[in-house]
């Protein structure tokens, strides 16, 4: 696995990070919390789209969401703009992911969390032993908890609770709908399960850009292999092409992936590579990492973000998966 070339901008975050943008949550005055319950809806504003529709399910009518990062927006790299501030002022709420996934967005998090707005880490509330801290990555937990169903399942139900936390008389509102999300979340993973299973246990290999598939692969049993490390900052060197070109060549794995939101510079090496060595080695697809899909598209639902990589997977790698997935909606190619 490759290591970051800015280390410190996926670090662990620090107990003092976590304790200032506690402290700011708590000098949240009472009276404005008040203010918000049965009145106004709640104004959220959510980092990534995996976050967004998650709060946007649990909320319902009682909140309103807006999300920074759009389709295809890598956020290992945004930079945040003067609207992204005065859009996080302008909020009641603030969920991002958290351990440095938003990199260079940190500090502005931490600026605003000192107005005494409420700043909240998704990632950064799930208990330490529910994350993954990869080999060679120097104590850095994986941003990436959203490809594990189940993991951001939990961190659904945190979610709900800061939602009620800041919206007291919705509270049962909130509850019923993680339970509703829940039960499609389960039938989804359910989904997962069998499909996977259905590969060539030889060919059970993702190869995709960067790591960012560590907590699918704890979910479903399955290989992956990034090209980059954690975060799309890091440089993938020749040697580590040279290194997944062999696994390529000596497991006959038929396709690697490229993901929407990343260059496929190096994917495409690795398939170059392989030809070179008599194997012939195919672009899968594109799959979902970083972002989802185009917003009011089935793709652009954590739901259908998915349901579209594990179906695009599966059929990529010789299993068997209905080519418009689990609930028949996925978009066809061509």
């Amino acid at each position: 696995m490759s290591k970051s070339a800015t280390p410190a901008r996926l670090a662990r975050p620090s107990v003092a990070r976590r304790a200032m943008l506690a402290g700011a949550v708590a000098m949240l005055a009472p009276a404005a919390l008040a203010q918000q319950r049965g009145g106004p809806v709640l104004s959220v504003l959510a980092t990534t789209a995996m976050i967004g529709d998650i709060v946007r399910e649990i909320g319902g009518d009682r909140i309103r969401v807006e999300t920074l990062l759009g389709a295809g927006v890598d956020p290992h790299l945004y930079k945040p703009t003067r609207e992204d501030v005065a859009k996080m002022l302008r909020a009641d709420v603030i969920f991002y992911n958290g351990l440095l996934l938003e990199g260079k967005m940190s500090d502005a998090f931490v600026r605003v969390a000192r107005t005494g707005k409420p700043v909240y880490a998704v990632t950064e509330l799930l208990p330490e032993e529910e994350l993954i801290e990869p080999e060679g990555t120097d104590g850095l937990y994986d941003p990436h908890v959203w490809m594990d169903p189940t993991a951001w399942m939990r961190a659904a139900e945190l979610i709900a609770d800061r939602l009620a936390a800041h919206d007291a008389g919705n509270t049962a509102l909130f509850r019923r709908n993680v339970e509703t999300l829940r039960e499609r979340v389960r039938a989804l993973d359910a989904y997962a399960v069998q499909a996977l299973a259905t590969i060539p246990e030889r060919q059970r290999v993702i190869v995709t850009a960067h790591d960012a598939f560590n907590y699918f692969a704890r979910r479903y049993g399955i290989e992956v292999l990034g090209i980059q490390g954690l975060s799309t900052e890091s440089e993938a060197g020749v040697r580590r092409i040279r290194e997944l070109v062999a696994v390529l060549v000596e497991r006959r794995i038929p396709a690697v992936f490229v993901e929407t939101s990343v260059s496929d510079r190096n994917v495409l090496a690795l398939v170059e590579g392989a030809a070179a060595r008599g194997h012939r080695v195919v672009v899968g697809g594109a799959l979902f990492s970083d972002a989802m899909g185009d917003p009011g598209s089935y793709e652009g639902t954590y739901v259908g973000m998915i349901d579209h990589n594990v179906t695009t997977i599966v059929r990529a790698l010789g299993g068997t998966a209905p080519e418009r997935g689990f609930q028949n909606r996925l978009r066809t190619r061509g």
